[in-house]
């Protein structure tokens, strides 16, 4: 089966929705910074910057967990949590079934059952809870430069791929963007032959 490439941020709920649902597909994990991303090419959060449209997409979302049978909790501590830490941290771990472990944990934490992220410590310890391996060392590692450049560099590569919000999946060079193009997205890989529609 051809990996679709998920594209995402901490800080967007349709991504975990997202996730809930495609948890049978194999994936390759891309964290990016979505508000510096829509800077790069020129969008704007209307969702924050319109509040009818902010008071629509709460409702929306909604609907959505209730479609989908899963938990939407927005974590309370969601103005004080460092967006671009559980990016970095998630960089930190090399793609594959410990990044993904990583993903659906924060995740979780961030909008299915809210979890302390304040700190360095408390990602670490979430993760380490989570079964990730090597998650003790990451909280002297999250906060370096070195992942800070590694952030900057997948920003400005999704800008480059053409990604102008979160959630985008790519299968092959098709782009889909939204929670709701799950169906489009997995027509495509039927299509492909890479998985059952």
């Amino acid at each position: 089966m051809a990996a679709v490439a998920f594209h995402f941020d901490y800080r967007s709920p349709y991504s975990y929705l997202a996730l809930t649902q495609i948890r049978d597909l194999e994936l390759t994990l891309h964290p990016f910074d979505v508000i510096d991303v829509m800077k790069r090419v020129g969008n704007t959060p209307t969702t924050i910057t319109c509040m009818v449209k902010g008071q629509y997409a709460n409702a929306d979302l909604g609907r959505w967990a209730s479609r989908y049978g899963v938990p939407l909790s927005r974590n309370p501590q969601m103005r004080e949590i460092d967006g671009r830490r559980l990016l970095r941290a998630t960089l930190a771990i090399p793609d594959g079934p410990e990044r993904r472990k990583a993903v659906e944990a924060l995740f979780k934490a961030m909008w299915g059952e809210p979890a302390s992220l304040g700190s360095p410590a408390e990602i670490a310890a979430l993760l380490s809870s989570a079964g990730v391996a090597g998650s003790a060392e990451l909280a002297d590692r999250m906060d370096g430069d070195d992942l800070e450049a590694m952030l900057d560099a997948a920003n400005a590569a999704a800008a480059e791929k053409g990604v102008f919000g979160s959630p985008s999946f790519f299968a092959g060079d098709a782009m889909f963007f939204g929670n709701d193009r799950l169906d489009f997205l997995r027509e495509a890989l039927a299509e492909a032959g890479a998985v059952a529609a």
